[in-house]
């Protein structure tokens, strides 16, 4: 039988985007999720607990989405653990500029968070479980 979908990290420096994301996948969805308020505090996350999927915003100060995206790549036991954005980037070229570095896909802001936990479980569908 297939692994479903439990354990998410999301990564975003907004708090109030943060505050409706976990709401959404955590008590609309069901999910374990864990949430990181930057690309350093979700590279402390990744070394106690390892995720399904992981969300990324693209736009944060210090280390950002890419950035982010390349560190957790630098780990071995992380190398299949799919990670898609979350991000208000999503014109054409940037969304293959996204896929080109290692993201399974994109969403975009704003989402809704009614219907968030069903596009997330899509788009893991669509990478495969880990």
């Amino acid at each position: 039988m297939a692994e479903s979908l439990n354990r998410i990290l999301y990564v975003d420096d907004e708090p109030d985007i943060r505050a409706i994301v976990e709401l959404s996948l955590r008590h609309v969805g069901g999910f374990d999720v864990q949430m990181a308020e930057s690309g350093a505090r979700a590279l402390e996350i990744l070394d106690g607990w390892t995720p399904q999927l992981i969300l990324l915003d693209a736009m944060m100060p210090g280390m950002d989405g890419p950035a982010t995206l390349a560190a957790i790549r630098q780990r071995p036991s992380l190398a299949g653990v799919p990670i898609a954005f979350m991000t208000a980037k999503v014109q054409p070229s940037e969304v293959q500029r996204f896929k080109e570095i290692g993201a399974v896909g994109v969403i975009a802001k704003p989402f809704d968070p009614m219907s968030l936990p069903n596009t997330v479980r899509e788009l893991w569908g669509g990478a495969g479980p880990t």
